[in-house]
């Protein structure tokens, strides 16, 4: 709508442009005229200005918009248009000064004095020969009047045609005294003669009677020349003269003289005589009336035409001006635009828009140049393509191999030559226990804190690096103090760099870092041990063990009675004592066969919370000063486990919590169950946890090894067989310290049989999370 909106306004323009010209074609060549025409010369004037104005301004606001948005080529633009308008400007105001100059010079000439007086003389030369000319034709009549007078009357009509004929008349006539036509002769058709005198003829007669006071050749002055459409008359003493003009620009000079008469006649008879003035006479009297007319009218309106004509003059000017800066505008953009379009599409190209196809301005240079810019564009169009296939195909390789490195067991860590992490398998985010995929890009201290393992993994990767060893290969035993202990087998390669990478980093290479976690092999190792140990000290110990009990009970009963005084109480102390170790090594050596017996376990559908009150409140019974409290989930309802190991594991723990805060002040033991989800998995998860002295830190990442124990008595097998029936069931278990003070141990059993199963799988596919 804006388009149509311009191309009407400069259309306008155009058709009153034409116009203004034509007008001033036609004035300029009748001062006259120009006159007549000025105030629509200057309403097309001012038409045209208010359009081509109202061009310029939407012209003007548009590029000064451009200008302050910093559209590309506004800047180039704007200059271009400084320098056209510059360039149209200047010659016009030079041809404008000169034209002024040449106007003033111009109508300054036409009022010359010479041009005036010569006007003037010219007047007065042709008043003088016309004046001759009637004062001959009159004289001629007053000799034919006189000559009538001394003529009879009946001779008068003879003597008229003879006249005529004579002194070239076109028209004789003898009036009578009251204005009868006594006598007549003419060249033409006699209808024409008139039969009454005229009367200024009749008033001139009768005046020359009345005075002759007027002196003869003086006729009054005059400033004009038969231009009048009235007659103009003279009378000289008895003569009276006039010049009539015609309808074709000629000229009669009519003549009249009384007929003498007696003294005191009343007669007043007249004779009355037309000439001709001759043709070229009568055009070059009326040129120079004509043109000396016209000076005077030039001089009157000198200054108002001069005033005309420079307003018009200016306004055309202005509208040339203004038609210029329009057209510099316009012929700027339509240069410029091949550029604007060139910086758009450099733009575009910048942001990776490459399938940007510039339109063809022309076949010239900057033709060509667009051109090269769509043959370079499709280049990089195709250079892209071939560069996304190739990062395709390596995107397809590098997710096959993170496929490949997730579904290890074995922790992959790469590092930059800056020691800045790059990539890291989830395996290796698992056994170190942190997150490495935030780490990316990050050293590896960035991750240290809150994470004791990694912070001495950390420590130990880079500081074999930093002293040089690029290739290395060593078994890592992290925080074996702490819980979670874990033993890494880790090795480390150097990795060559890419010439061709834009990555510096890629460039300069890396490090591979793969590391396994031995700590499942070596637990099992030193559980396939100590079973064996269990299962070869029950042997060897448990047989002689009865024969010695037997024996000290029969001695003891043999002898005890006939013995007195300090050897009976000596026997009774020594019998005793062999009786209670003995009951200690069984007890042990119980504990020993429970430790190495082989799974055999007895699935059945049970109520967990049930079982925990039921082990809860026999240990309650029980003489001791120790509190027992039970917080059991409602959601656990039923389990499918071996209720009798799952006893056991409530025994032990509950066991080892009373006897952890047997000196401890308002001692306390809290039993609780909690449904727990892990993924697809369901666990009923048992917490037992104490307000004693909780885990020595020293035993802390052992505590559920054989014989490992922090307290005064006991063998150090109970969390061992707890372990051992958790990982029979498919389970998690581990022991840390409380915040708030005491131990606490955390048993997660799968609570179906199906949930089992689906644990075992995961934990063939992943690398075990065994955490002590």
């Amino acid at each position: 709508m804006r388009r149509f909106g311009t191309l009407g306004l400069v259309a306008l323009w155009v058709l009153v442009s034409g116009g203004l010209l034509l007008l001033l074609a036609v004035s300029v060549q009748n001062s006259v005229r120009y006159s007549n025409l000025q105030a629509w010369i200057l309403l097309i004037n001012a038409v045209a200005l208010v359009t081509v104005t109202v061009l310029l301004a939407r012209k003007l606001i548009e590029l000064v918009r451009s200008f302050r948005a910093q559209v590309p080529g506004s800047r180039l633009t704007a200059r271009t248009v400084a320098i056209f308008g510059s360039l149209v400007i200047a010659p016009l105001i030079i041809v404008y000064l000169f034209s002024l100059e040449f106007l003033n010079r111009g109508i300054d000439s036409w009022f010359k004095v010479e041009i005036k007086q010569g006007l003037a003389d010219a007047l007065e030369l042709s008043k003088s020969a016309m004046d001759v000319r009637m004062r001959e034709y009159a004289r001629n009549t007053e000799l034919f009047a006189n000559r009538l007078a001394d003529s009879p009357p009946s001779d008068w009509a003879t003597a008229t045609d003879e006249h005529r004929v004579e002194s070239g008349a076109i028209e004789v006539v003898v009036y009578g005294t009251l204005g009868q036509v006594l006598a007549a002769s003419s060249t033409g058709d006699t209808t024409r003669f008139p039969r009454l005198a005229t009367s200024d003829v009749t008033r001139a007669i009768s005046a020359m009677k009345r005075s002759r006071s007027s002196l003869p050749g003086k006729p009054p002055d005059t400033d004009s020349l038969g231009t009048s459409t009235e007659n103009e008359s003279y009378t000289i003493g008895n003569v009276y003269w006039s010049l009539e003009p015609l309808s074709e620009g000629d000229y009669l000079i009519n003549t009249a003289a009384p007929i003498a008469t007696s003294p005191g006649s009343s007669e007043g008879r007249f004779v009355v005589a037309l000439y001709p003035v001759p043709p070229q006479l009568a055009r070059l009297s009326e040129a120079v009336q004509r043109s000396y007319s016209q000076h005077g009218e030039l001089s009157a309106r000198r200054e108002p035409v001069m005033n005309s004509f420079r307003m018009t003059l200016t306004l055309v000017l202005l509208l040339a001006m203004l038609t210029a800066i329009y057209g510099a505008i316009y012929s700027a953009e339509k240069l410029v635009r091949p550029v604007q379009d060139l910086i758009a599409g450099t733009r575009a190209v910048g942001k990776g828009d490459f399938g940007t196809r510039l339109p063809l301005p022309s076949r010239d240079e900057m033709g060509f140049l667009v051109h090269s810019f769509n043959d370079m564009t499709k280049r990089l169009r195709r250079a892209r393509e071939d560069n996304t296939r190739s990062q395709q195909a390596v995107e397809r390789e590098r997710e096959r191999l993170s496929i490949i490195l997730a579904r290890l067991s074995t922790g992959v860590i790469t590092l930059g030559r800056d020691l800045l992490l790059r990539s890291a398998n989830q395996a290796a985010s698992n056994i170190l226990g942190v997150d490495l995929e935030r780490g990316v890009g990050q050293p590896l201290t960035t991750l240290t804190e809150g994470y004791p393992r990694f912070a001495q993994f950390a420590g130990e990767v880079t500081s074999r690096l930093a002293k040089g060893e690029e290739e290395w290969r060593e078994q890592l035993d992290l925080k074996p103090e702490l819980a979670g202990a874990r033993v890494l087998v880790c090795a480390c390669t150097p990795m060559p760099g890419d010439d061709h990478s834009e990555s510096e980093a890629d460039a300069q290479g890396s490090y591979v870092i793969v590391f396994d976690d031995i700590s499942a092999l070596l637990q099992a190792q030193r559980d396939a041990a100590w079973g064996e140990v269990a299962r070869r000290l029950a042997h060897e110990i448990k047989n002689p063990l009865t024969p010695i009990q037997l024996s000290a009970e029969r001695m003891r009963r043999r002898y005890l009675s006939q013995m007195t005084g300090e050897d009976a109480q000596i026997l009774d102390r020594a019998t005793y004592t062999i009786v209670q170790q003995v009951e200690a090594m069984k007890a042990m050596v119980n504990a020993f066969s429970e430790y190495a017996r082989a799974p055999d376990m007895k699935i059945t559908r049970f109520p967990l919370n049930a079982l925990v009150t039921e082990v809860a409140d026999l240990h309650r019974v029980q003489e001791s000063a120790v509190t027992i409290d039970i917080e059991l989930d409602p959601r656990i309802e039923q389990v499918e486990a071996d209720r009798g190991r799952v006893r056991q594991i409530l025994n032990n723990l509950i066991v080892n919590g009373v006897e952890a805060v047997e000196n401890t002040p308002a001692g306390r033991v809290i039993v609780a169950t909690q449904l727990e989800i892990a993924g697809s998995a369901e666990y009923a998860t048992i917490t037992v946890s104490d307000n004693g002295p909780g885990f020595a830190r020293e035993v802390l990442g052992r505590v559920f090894d054989p014989y490992v124990t922090s307290k005064p008595k006991g063998t150090g097998l109970g969390l061992a067989i707890v372990k051992k029936i958790v990982e029979e069931h498919g389970g998690r278990v581990e022991a840390d310290n409380r915040p708030e003070g005491g131990g606490r141990v955390r048993v997660s059993l799968p609570v179906t049989d199906g949930s089992r199963q689906m644990v075992a799988r995961e934990r063939r596919a992943e690398p075990r999370k065994e955490r002590a």
